[in-house]
């Protein structure tokens, strides 16, 4: 199934830096749909987990993201999943193959090497596109593409929160819902 899947789904939320953000393209946009997208998480029981590029240097991430994450993981790596990322994931089976949904920063760095190395441990990879941001608008547009030919979904949170709803008979429909409008 193409659907995005609740109960096989991680929520990665890359190096929202309050250093950073000032300096991004879209920057503030990007917090505030990885927010919407955090709060829809955790709304369905979904993990949320975060990551800080070297935070002595770039300081913590922005206190929106790092309220919502139920665990932050500081990295000196641009791919989160050299530094410890992939044993934070639940665990998966055979028939279940784990599935992250992620965002981040800078979209053509840190995000998408991350990304790579998410699909290069064999899972289902979906990129929040309006959730990530980068310097330059032509390098979140690059990362995208060459994330998509490498077999990332992109995506938007919209997107995403009705693919885990799947119905309006969910029972947390008129919440997620209500985020979302």
């Amino acid at each position: 199934m193409n659907l995005i899947n609740l109960q096989r789904s991680t929520l990665v939320l890359v190096d929202y830096q309050q250093r950073l953000l000032p300096a991004l393209h879209g920057g503030t946009e990007a917090l505030a749909q990885a927010t919407l997208l955090a709060d829809i998480a955790r709304d369905l029981g979904v993990a949320v987990i975060g990551t800080e590029q070297y935070p002595q240097g770039l300081g913590p991430n922005h206190e929106a993201i790092r309220t919502r994450c139920d665990h932050t993981l500081s990295k000196l790596h641009f791919d989160a999943c050299a530094d410890g990322l992939l044993e934070q994931l639940p665990p998966a089976t055979a028939s279940h193959p784990r599935e992250v949904v992620v965002a981040g920063c800078e979209a053509h760095v840190c995000l998408m090497q991350t990304a790579l190395g998410l699909l290069d441990a064999g899972l289902r990879v979906w990129v929040v596109a309006p959730a990530c941001a980068s310097r330059v608008a032509d390098n979140h547009a690059l990362a995208m593409q060459r994330l998509q030919s490498a077999g990332a979904g992109i995506v938007s949170v919209e997107m995403v929160g009705f693919e885990w709803l799947r119905s309006c008979e969910h029972a947390q429909f008129k919440q997620v819902l209500k985020r979302l409008k």
